[in-house]
């Protein structure tokens, strides 16, 4: 069980890791022994998250996530099969989390009367500038 917050925990079953062979450092042993993880979290299907944090979680997921609506993510950083483990895990728990957070609402605001007319001046300046180019009178 992986506990997000106090109120969501992910069950093991809602999760799957495969172990695969890694590219990463560990010389001759990377040939020998599957030290990559690649855990699967099926959070489309998973009661313990409600349905804004699972949209959410799809926006923060980005292209890990898969047409089924599985976040899937990758580790391959150290030689040590548990070390990445529990580096995969911890980075799903950091995007559940960001993914439990509600979005800010945005305070509608208007410009201020100075920087409408500072705009408005400087569009006034560059106007002049343009119109002082071309053909120039032989008179």
């Amino acid at each position: 069980m992986l506990r997000i917050s106090d109120q969501i925990a992910l069950q093991d079953w809602e999760m799957t890791e495969s172990f695969i062979r890694a590219s990463g450092p560990g010389g001759q042993n990377v040939n020998k022994t599957s030290s990559a993880v690649e855990l699967r979290f099926e959070a489309a299907t998973s009661p313990s998250l409600p349905p804004p944090v699972k949209s959410r979680l799809k926006r923060i997921a980005g292209r890990r996530w898969t047409k089924e609506g599985a976040v899937v993510l990758q580790c391959d950083e150290t030689r040590s099969q548990a070390r990445n483990r529990e580096i995969v895990r911890e980075r799903l728990k950091e995007m559940v989390q960001e993914a439990l957070k509600p979005p800010k609402r945005r305070i509608a605001t208007r410009p201020t009367l100075g920087s409408k007319k500072r705009r408005l001046k400087a569009k006034k300046v560059r106007g002049e500038v343009k119109a002082l180019r071309g053909r120039v009178d032989p008179d």
